[in-house]
């Protein structure tokens, strides 16, 4: 036993020094003043002004449409390889390509975004549409807005949807469907009333991965827009650098704990989804 906390002693020091001692610092700067007294001052600042209030809606609604469309095409990716037997070249290529773009975002794909899909001549791909009679600028589009920090956020959703859901999708016997066909079941009844249920749990549970994954990413959007759309990791920019106004640093704190509530609240679903998920996939 205390071999095995021993061993844990180096992980447990990290944790402190590069989790704990920031989060600690966000908390309290956000619930104290400039001069070190406490205060809700700074909270009652970002819920009592459209400034603050637009950033959490647009975080919000952009993170439920982008984790939405990456659970459906990466579980719809994912089933596609599960189908394919073990040690395929398909299933070695996904699993090896989800793992490296799931995490792969910041200032490398926004300039991989602008490069393809910037205003002509500047995007390659926008560029060759243009050259064939398909003009995406003229109809609207643009890499540098809401809906373009959205596609960037797809970018590495749908691989990270790969990673979460290839278990649970691995975890459906086929023993179950054989059970289900002998006793007269078509396969759509199958899916119904076997399938379904059993991979809803572990695909709300991924869902919500991806919600959070979303929500807090950071570094993505203000590579590909800066401070230009009114985002959560926006508004803390440009508090901590004085863009709008000086001194509003404790407000960046106070969007930080924002942040934290709102990815606390993700994983406590999660864990609770995990639970009944774990107790089909045994």
């Amino acid at each position: 036993m205390g071999g095995a906390w021993l061993g844990m002693a180096p992980f447990t020091v990290y944790v402190l020094i590069f989790l704990g001692l920031p989060l600690y610092e966000v908390i309290h700067g956000a619930f104290t003043s400039d001069a070190d007294q406490l205060t809700l001052h700074n909270f009652s600042t970002i819920f009592s002004s459209s400034e603050y209030w637009i950033p959490l809606k647009n975080s919000l609604i952009l993170s439920a449409w982008t984790a939405g469309l990456g659970a459906v095409l990466g579980t719809w990716l994912a089933a596609a390889v599960v189908a394919t037997p073990h040690g395929s070249m398909l299933r070695r290529v996904v699993s090896s390509a989800s793992g490296v773009l799931a995490y792969f975002g910041g200032v490398a794909l926004a300039f991989m975004l602008i490069a393809a899909y910037g205003r002509p001549p500047g995007g390659v791909l926008t560029t060759w549409l243009k050259d064939i009679g398909i003009d995406l600028y003229a109809q609207g589009f643009n890499i540098s807005s809401l809906f373009g920090v959205g596609i960037a956020y797809v970018f590495f959703q749908v691989p990270l949807m790969v990673i979460l859901i290839t278990p649970a999708l691995e975890g459906l016997r086929p023993q179950w469907q054989e059970a289900a066909e002998s006793l007269g079941a078509s396969k759509l009844e199958y899916a119904r009333h076997v399938a379904v249920p059993v991979m809803t749990p572990p695909f709300l549970g991924a869902l919500l991965v991806l919600f959070g994954n979303a929500f807090a990413a950071y570094a993505t959007v203000l590579a590909l827009v800066g401070v230009t759309v009114p985002l959560v990791p926006a508004a803390i920019e440009a508090a901590i650098n004085g863009n709008v106004l000086v001194n509003q640093d404790r407000i960046a704190f106070a969007l930080g704990v924002e942040m934290i509530l709102v990815v606390s609240i993700v994983m406590v679903f999660y864990w609770m989804v995990q639970r009944r998920a774990r107790r089909w996939l045994q």
